[in-house]
């Protein structure tokens, strides 16, 4: 299956809302260049399908956008969580492999006050970043074998 990079998503500071660009460079062991979540750790960058920000939508949830769930790239085209830990995705120039599924919701975020709930805790995933390169806004994301 290939899925597609609808929007790449940062923040310079911890717990402030993230923000769309068009193109990042990620760096290998460290994540993306620029946004506050990277560093030598397992979760350098987080991604969640627009189809799982759809059924948020569909809960009753309202403005929301890229980067709602502080993701840091939002895509399309793949069920993210049926994905394996150690699969490992090609996107743009980069080789991301997944470390971890879903997290922890922080305690009272806008989104589950709103509607009671939150997908990122089930539907979202976060990558190591292996090969370093850019990566842009409408790039392919291929599963690796």
């Amino acid at each position: 299956m290939i899925g597609y990079v609808e929007s790449i998503n940062i923040s310079e500071k911890k717990g402030t809302k993230k923000y769309e660009i068009p193109a990042a460079r990620f760096r290998a062991n460290h994540g993306i260049v620029g946004d506050s979540h990277a560093g030598d750790w397992h979760r350098q960058v987080s991604f969640l399908g627009l189809e799982s920000v759809k059924k948020m939508e569909e809960k009753g949830a309202t403005g929301l956008c890229h980067g709602s769930f502080a993701e840091n790239i939002t895509t399309s085209g793949l069920n993210l969580a049926s994905y394996k830990i150690g699969t490992k995705f090609k996107i743009g120039e980069t080789i991301q492999e997944l470390t971890q599924i879903g997290k922890k919701c922080h305690s009272g975020c806008e989104i589950s006050k709103q509607v009671g709930d939150c997908i990122m805790p089930r539907e979202g995933i976060f990558t190591k970043v292996l090969q370093g390169g850019i990566v842009k806004k409408g790039d392919t994301i291929e599963v690796v074998e």
